[in-house]
């Protein structure tokens, strides 16, 4: 970090350096942090579902990994589907978690995450595969073949325990988000569950969205959601929550717990970023 000092006295060009020397610096603490699990690491360029820094990543996949043994009870034998994979972001910890019985399926629509992530997972961890859905999204995938609103995920019924979606339906319409619980519920065995965060609309989101305090600024309705940007609403995307939880009592996911709300909205007591809602399969 340049201090107040630096800024004032040091030339311009003396300032720029001296960022990239720190910058440089810190990408290396945290890269080396990874120990030996740093070659699943991509290069910042590659980072395209979250910040572009070692740091964050990091961050992530160790919040990511508490909070499927914690909250969701992840065992290291069980079948898991990660919906929205990216770039390995909240995979990297679960290589030394998921034992040769346990199984680990990525879908993701950026080729370019499924090709690295393919190269370097896949051929030393054989149980873990990424796959390719060709699905048209206008932020992510603009010229994707299929329409999310009727496909179909690529594995027979019953075949996870465990299905996770983060930062998935923050992205998508409703047509689409009803069809991928219909597919989610499919998928999952039963007394498996599913963990999926949204941008949830109640009273006090609503709230803070009016009073300025979001870091979401969610104005535009778009039916049971409001958007951020009316021209191109897969930007960002909250539902109502009334309308969610009858999605999930609708396709026999049971809500045991009470949600999990995040900090999205500017609320001061949170457990992550989104709001996270575990649900059991009946």
């Amino acid at each position: 970090m340049i201090t107040p000092v630096v800024k004032k006295y040091v030339p311009r060009a003396m300032k720029d350096s001296l960022a990239r020397v720190i910058k440089q610096t810190q990408d290396r603490y945290w890269r080396a942090r990874f120990g030996r699990l740093s070659s699943l690491v991509p290069p910042l360029q590659l980072m395209h579902d979250g910040g572009q820094s070692y740091k964050e990543f990091k961050q992530n996949g160790d919040e990511f990994l508490r909070l499927y043994l914690t909250l969701c009870g992840l065992q290291p034998h069980e079948r898991m589907l990660d919906v929205g994979s990216g770039i390995g972001r909240k995979t990297w910890p679960l290589v030394d978690y998921l034992n040769e019985r346990g199984s680990y399926d990525g879908l993701e629509l950026v080729k370019s995450g499924v090709d690295w992530c393919t190269e370097r997972y896949t051929s030393r961890y054989p149980n873990f595969k990424f796959h390719l859905i060709d699905v048209h999204n206008d932020v992510y995938n603009p010229g994707g073949t299929y329409k999310a609103a009727e496909y179909r995920f690529p594995f027979s019924d019953e075949q996870f325990d465990f299905v996770v979606l983060n930062s998935v339906f923050t992205h998508m319409v409703s047509a689409e988000v009803e069809n991928y619980m219909n597919e989610i519920t499919r998928v999952l065995r039963k007394g498996g569950r599913c963990l999926i965060s949204f941008f949830l609309l109640n009273e006090e989101s609503l709230g803070l969205i009016e009073r300025g305090k979001s870091f979401i600024p969610l104005r535009h309705k778009l039916g049971p959601a409001r958007t951020m940007r009316q021209a191109q609403p897969e930007w960002a995307i909250g539902y109502d929550e009334d309308y969610v939880i009858e999605l999930f009592r609708q396709r026999g996911l049971e809500t045991r717990r009470p949600i999990s709300y995040g900090w999205w909205c500017g609320r001061d007591n949170y457990l992550s970023c989104q709001d996270q809602i575990l649900a059991f399969k009946t």
